[in-house]
C-alpha cells in the first residue's frame, strides 16, 4: 500500500513539474514577443529572459529563432541566414584543429556566424612571433594557451557559443574523443602529415573536413567530404614534407583570407546550401590577385 501512496505522490510531482515548465515556455514567448523590436531580440532581453525564468542563454536563444525572431547580434546576416538556419547553426558542432593564425580567425567568424559549439584544439602557447598574425595573441596573452584565448574570446563576442577547449596536439589515439559528435572538422594545422593523418581520420569516422593551407603570398582551400579522399589527392606527393607556412612565411593578411573562405564551406556544408569545393581546389595568389580552380582527379 504504501508503494502505491509514493509511486502516486511521483506522479504527481512529475506532472506539476511538466506543466510549470510548459508555464515558463509560454511565459518566456509571451515576454520574448513583447520585447521584440522589428523581428530582433537585443542582448539585454535575451540576457534578463535567462535570469528571469532560470534558463541557459542556449535555451533563450532556440526560444527565439522557434518564434522566428533573430536575435539582434545576427540581423546583418540578413536574408542569407533565416531563422531556421540559424537555429540550425546552434545547434551544430564544429571542430577546429589549430588556433593559431587559420585557426584562430576561423574561430573568431564561427562565433559570430552563430554556430553552438566549437572545439578548439591546440598544444601550444601564444609566443611573441605570433603577434604579426594571429587574431587572439596579445602582449597580454604571450605565454597563454592558445585555447584558454579562445574561451576569452569567445565569451566576449558571443557568450551562447559553447568551446570546448583541447589543450592537445591532434592525433589518432585522441581522434575519437575530439571528433564525436562533430558535424565539421576544419583544419588549420601546420604539418603535412597532420592533415593527412586529420583527413584519413574524418574519411574513416564519415565527417566532412575543410582544407586549408596559407603560407607568404598564397593559399588553397577544398572541402573533403566522406569518401573522397580530396585532401590526400592534394597532399599525397608531399606526405613527410612542412606546411608551406614554415617555409614561406604567414603575414598578417593571408590567414584572414583563407580563413573567411574556409568558414564560408562550413556554412555551406552545416546549412546544406551552394556548391561546396569538392573534386577541385582552389589555389588563391594574393600577390597577382588571381584565383585558379584545379580540377582533382575523381578517383580517391
Amino acid at each position: 500500500m504504501q508503494r502505491q501512496v509514493t509511486s502516486s505522490t511521483t506522479g504527481i510531482r512529475w506532472l506539476s513539474f511538466r506543466l510549470s515548465e510548459v508555464d515558463k515556455l509560454d511565459d518566456l514567448t509571451t515576454f520574448l514577443a513583447a520585447e521584440a523590436q522589428s523581428g530582433t531580440i537585443a542582448w539585454d532581453v535575451q540576457s534578463r529572459a535567462a535570469k528571469r525564468f532560470h534558463l541557459t542563454y542556449t535555451e533563450v536563444e532556440e526560444a527565439i529563432l522557434e518564434l522566428s525572431l533573430i536575435p539582434l547580434r545576427y540581423r546583418r546576416n540578413g536574408n542569407l541566414i533565416t531563422p531556421p538556419d540559424q537555429l540550425r547553426l546552434l545547434k551544430s558542432s564544429v571542430a577546429v584543429i589549430g588556433c593559431g593564425g587559420l585557426g584562430g580567425y576561423i574561430v573568431e567568424e564561427t562565433a559570430r556566424l552563430g554556430i553552438g559549439r566549437i572545439v578548439v584544439v591546440d598544444p601550444d602557447r601564444f609566443e611573441e612571433h605570433n603577434l604579426n598574425r594571429q587574431p587572439f595573441s596579445t602582449l597580454r596573452t604571450v605565454g597563454m594557451p592558445k585555447v584558454e584565448a579562445a574561451v576569452q574570446r569567445v565569451t566576449e563576442i558571443n557568450p551562447v557559443v559553447t568551446v570546448v577547449p583541447v589543450r592537445e596536439a591532434f592525433s589518432r589515439i585522441n581522434s575519437g574523443v575530439i571528433l564525436k559528435d562533430i558535424d565539421v572538422a576544419v583544419d588549420a594545422l601546420d604539418t603535412i602529415a597532420a592533415r593527412i593523418e586529420l583527413a584519413e581520420t574524418c574519411d574513416a569516422l564519415s565527417i566532412p573536413m575543410v582544407y586549408g593551407t596559407v603560407g607568404g603570398w598564397y593559399g588553397q582551400v577544398a572541402t573533403q567530404m566522406p569518401g573522397t579522399g580530396n585532401v590526400w589527392k592534394i597532399l599525397k606527393n608531399y606526405p613527410d614534407g612542412e606546411g608551406i607556412e614554415k617555409v614561406a612565411g604567414v603575414p598578417s593578411f593571408g590567414p584572414a583570407v583563407i580563413a573567411g573562405l574556409e568558414t564560408a564551406e562550413v556554412c555551406k556544408i552545416l546549412l546544406n546550401q551552394g556548391n561546396l569545393l569538392q573534386g577541385r581546389m582552389l589555389f588563391i595568389n594574393l600577390l597577382d590577385m588571381e584565383v585558379e580552380e584545379i580540377a582533382l582527379p575523381n578517383t580517391k
